[in-house]
């Protein structure tokens, strides 16, 4: 790992982060389910993140320092946008249209829904640990919590997600998509009809 050089505060790399961008962008869906408006808070993030590079810490992961400016600027824009528009969350056309008929895209679109139902605590660390890779440490800075708190939210998003998609357990699961990768898959569905 490169050790950061010692720059004077009027300077920064942005090549450090430049390569942190498509992780930004995957963090962002988590919140914003219009490709557009995570691109948006995308750029927020950057501007807030470069206008505020003297506040940053050399040593410290520069990762989690823009997955918490992400975050919290989220936060903003949420409390902002319940104020200015209330009632559009039960709107119809809010909701996602039905994936093609074939079983892929039915059972993507399945556990696409069931992860947005999830509270949001809950899909955000489900997020960052089981999709973004980040460990559990880096998780509970950037979610402003202890580290017990990530393991619960996680095991918790786990839990909901199995139940909703009618799994009895993980290995249920996950044997299911071996059965369907082999082309033996039996949905169990066949049997009851």
């Amino acid at each position: 790992m490169p050790v950061p050089s010692q720059q004077p505060s009027g300077h920064r790399d942005d090549g450090e982060i430049v390569e942190l961008i498509p992780a930004l962008r995957a963090f962002a869906r988590t919140f914003c389910r219009e490709p557009t408006d995570a691109d948006d808070l995308v750029q927020e993030t950057l501007t807030k993140a470069i206008a505020n590079i003297d506040k940053f810490k050399p040593g410290t992961r520069m990762k989690s320092w823009l997955f918490t400016i992400m975050r919290n600027t989220f936060c903003t824009r949420i409390v902002a946008y319940r104020k200015e528009q209330p009632g559009l969350t039960d709107c119809v056309s809010a909701q996602p249209a039905m994936e093609a008929s074939q079983d892929w895209c039915v059972r993507k679109s399945e556990v696409e829904s069931a992860i947005g139902r999830l509270p949001e605590q809950q899909r955000e660390v489900l997020v960052l640990i089981g999709m973004l890779g980040v460990t559990y440490e880096e998780a509970a800075e950037i979610c402003g919590c202890a580290i017990g708190t990530v393991k619960s939210r996680l095991n918790r998003a786990r839990t909901s997600l199995l139940f909703e998609l009618g799994e009895s357990s993980p290995r249920t699961f996950v044997e299911s998509h071996i059965q369907l990768s082999d082309g033996v898959f039996h949905d169990g569905l066949d049997a009851a009809r």
